[in-house]
């Protein structure tokens, strides 16, 4: 197992990133977990196991990001930080998200919104 800072660092070190510690540490101090950095994951709950997914997907800098529930096992107040994150990382960096939801509150902060009922675009 990785300390939830190797985890993040893991995809920074495949791409040779000399800079992978303190690039995983700002994004592990962005979803809130600094004092968790080596924490592993059997120590983490639920939700900030899912904010280290969320860093790991944010420190490579994808040009697009899929995100499924990514607030689904987060409180609500901890869902409502990851959000604005998301939204905030896609602003600065011009990339593509593409979320799934079944929260409108969520969907409503979106440019575009697709709507699937019973297997079919709405």
């Amino acid at each position: 197992h990785l300390s939830a800072l190797e985890n993040v660092m893991l995809p920074l070190e495949l791409r040779q990133d000399p800079e992978a510690r303190s690039k995983a540490e700002a994004m592990l101090a962005r979803v809130g977990l600094s004092s968790r950095l080596r924490h592993y994951p059997k120590y983490l709950s639920g939700g900030e196991q899912q904010r280290v997914a969320l860093a790991r997907a944010f420190v490579c800098e994808p040009p697009l990001l899929l995100a499924d529930e990514p607030t689904g096992s987060l409180d609500a107040a901890t869902g409502e930080a990851i959000i604005a994150l998301m939204f905030e990382l896609n602003a600065e960096r011009g990339s593509t998200l593409v979320l799934v939801t079944h929260d409108p509150s969520i969907a409503a902060r979106c440019e575009r919104t697709i709507t699937i009922a019973a297997g079919r675009l709405v």
